[in-house]
């Protein structure tokens, strides 16, 4: 079983002494640190922490107005999240013009079959709004005449609706590490490749100029490594040879909106653990609720032989012969 832990994730400027003075608050209010994982990118610091708080000699509130206080000190933010404050869960979609990833959400949600709230839209173009106010979801553009995204904006938008998960619905700019070190192992994005093939810009067209026979598409935690981080579910489909761009767009499009879904799912059900950058099926998740890659009919269709053995057995049926041949 699976032991829930207390998160604690500060960011900031870079600092000496930052880790000893968290840690040195948390052991003298009766806190054991299991596991801690520190960073620096672009000069701003993260550290996630996990603690076991079960018999710490404090409240819970009492542990975040301290760490708030040592935050304000030090000059850095402090996010702390207990097991109990991930059972509702609020999600941010991040959307910039094309429609089909936030349809399927919306989908789901509106059946019943996502397992969250999409509290809110925020985009780098007003285009999708219509589409959220359908749903009566609040939507904020964050975005300039260039679709440029403020990012302190976003920041703000998410601390202001809660969020637990984000979703990238094929938001088209880069989160930078201000961003994706709050929200580690929380923000999923699609991407329109077989991961790690044909990352970053124009991976249909790249798909195209290589003359791939299979393409596909790969929903991923995001990283501050762009299209690197660890691969949760895949699509694959069919190129033809005189497939253009936007026919190969038009396979891949539906196959996107599937496998993001698939792992929004296995993320709020709790079904999928990261572990050195690869997830896993945690032992209690069902592998027959999810996809993953292939479909069933895929997998039955691919030939099983032959397969590397037949030196060893010939090997065997050798050593056999003399005692076949004295019967």
């Amino acid at each position: 079983m699976t032991r829930e832990l207390t998160e604690i994730t500060v960011i900031g400027g870079d600092k000496t002494g930052l880790i000893a003075n968290v840690t040195t608050l948390l052991f003298e209010r009766g806190i054991n640190v299991e596991d801690l994982d520190q960073a620096v990118r672009e000069g701003i610091f993260r550290m996630t922490l996990h603690a076991d708080t079960a018999e710490m000699t404090c409240s819970r509130d009492e542990l975040r107005a301290a760490l708030s206080d040592l935050g304000d000190d030090l000059g850095v933010d402090v996010q702390v999240r207990f097991p109990s404050d991930r059972e509702t869960r609020e999600i941010a979609v991040l959307v910039t013009k094309e429609s089909h990833c936030l349809e399927a959400l919306f989908e789901a949600w509106a059946n019943d079959d996502l397992g969250a709230d999409i509290s809110v839209v925020i985009g780098n173009h007003d285009t999708l709004e219509p589409l959220a106010s359908h749903y009566d979801v609040p939507f904020h553009d964050i975005g300039d005449q260039k679709g440029t995204a403020n990012e302190e904006r976003l920041i703000d938008l998410l601390e202001q609706y809660d969020v637990d998960l984000i979703v990238l619905a094929r938001y088209m700019r880069i989160l930078g590490p201000n961003v994706v070190f709050r929200y580690e192992d929380r923000i999923i994005n699609i991407h329109p490749s077989l991961l790690p093939a044909f990352p970053g810009a124009a991976a249909y067209r790249q798909a195209k100029e290589e003359g791939v026979r299979i393409a596909g598409v790969t929903a991923h935690y995001v990283t501050t490594d762009l299209d690197q981080g660890p691969i949760i579910a895949q699509r694959a489909f069919d190129v033809p040879d005189d497939a253009s761009i936007d026919e190969i767009k038009e396979r891949g499009q539906p196959l996107e909106a599937d496998a993001l879904l698939e792992a929004v799912k296995l993320h709020l059900n709790n079904d999928v653990s990261v572990h050195r950058g690869r997830t896993s099926l945690r032992e209690s998740a069902d592998p027959e609720r999810y996809q993953l890659g292939l479909t069933r009919e895929a997998q039955a269709s691919n030939p099983d032989r032959p397969v590397d053995g037949i030196i060893d057995a010939l090997g065997e049926r050798e050593a056999l012969a003399p005692e076949l041949s004295e019967d």
